[in-house]
């Protein structure tokens, strides 16, 4: 009998990847470029971006933009929970009401939503409220009832209603439906049902989109100037820019501060969602857990015979 030979460990070589390299090159290249332009380029005004960026005017600009976009986004998810649970619901007249809503406020653009709520007051100079065709039990000037900073709210809220309508829509069905029968087989009500079973499990796939729609409420109260919202950070920075006449060094202080302000946004979604996220983002599904034990197989070091060995 032939002796058997002993294995011998594959000598694998490392793949090389040469492209990752030279596009590792090209970015900073293109980054030491651009830190060099942003020092040495004596038009971005240093000294005018570090003298107003904590101006008294512009930490209060910081402050209504945030309360416009903390009260526009309250007002958008409480009505977008509604409209999510009426395009559930069995009832036709309630889907029809919530697919209107839908068509009619993302079809429109946010800015012409805003321009007609500041020209509310002009459509309607009063509001009453008495019995139809009947008196009139008393009478609101509607100037006073929706001044600038209310109709900003409604219009921002208003429109961000319909798109967070169809993101709740999708986190709820994409809940399995054995959920719901379930739950109704041990007699709960619907509205609990929804309240308490399906909307947490719905959470995990509500949150990241939601997130991402509370960055575009911060960068879109800019806009409130058609309302007009006089005191919100975009509008006191250009307000000190026509006086300076000095655009650029206020445009990099607003973009500073909302730059600041979406970063912290984006660490408080990070925590949110890996909260609604326990139990389910460390479960790999199978398949790809069948390609990871395939490609961890694959490039463990294996052994082979030498030649010559027992045939």
């Amino acid at each position: 009998m032939l002796k058997r030979a002993e294995p011998q460990p594959i000598n694998a070589v490392p793949v090389r990847h040469p492209g990752r390299w030279a596009g590792a090159t090209i970015i900073l290249l293109f980054l030491t470029l651009v830190a060099q332009s942003l020092v040495t380029n004596v038009n971005f005004h240093w000294d005018i971006v570090g003298s107003y960026i904590l101006d008294t005017l512009v930490v209060q600009g910081i402050g209504w933009t945030l309360l416009l976009t903390v009260l526009s986004m309250i007002l958008a998810i409480l009505l977008a929970i509604l409209l999510a649970f009426m395009r559930q619901s069995d009832n036709p007249l309630f889907r029809y009401a919530s697919w209107f809503w839908v068509w009619f406020f993302r079809g429109t653009p946010v800015y012409t939503q805003l321009v007609f709520w500041g020209l509310i007051s002009t459509l309607y100079p009063k509001i009453s409220v008495g019995v139809p065709f009947g008196p009139e039990l008393f009478l609101l000037t509607t100037q006073d009832l929706i001044n600038a900073g209310v109709a900003a709210v409604l219009g921002l809220g208003l429109n961000e209603s319909a798109y967070l309508a169809e993101i709740f829509r999708a986190g709820l069905r994409a809940v399995d439906n054995g959920q719901m029968e379930a739950a109704e087989a041990l007699g709960m009500r619907k509205s609990k049902i929804m309240w308490r079973i399906i909307l947490p499990q719905a959470m995990r796939i509500i949150v990241p989109p939601t997130g991402n729609e509370t960055i575009g409420m911060l960068k879109t109260t800019s806009l409130v100037l058609a309302v007009p919202f006089t005191l919100d950070l975009t509008f006191v920075t250009n307000g000190i820019a026509n006086r300076t006449y000095l655009p650029i060094p206020l445009l990099i202080v607003a973009a500073i501060w909302y730059l600041s302000i979406t970063s912290l946004l984006m660490v408080g979604q990070h925590y949110i969602e890996r909260h609604f996220g326990k139990g389910v983002d460390n479960l790999v599904p199978a398949p790809v857990k069948a390609a990871q034990t395939m490609t961890a197989t694959n490039t463990t070091p294996t052994s082979i015979p030498k030649e010559g060995g027992e045939k």
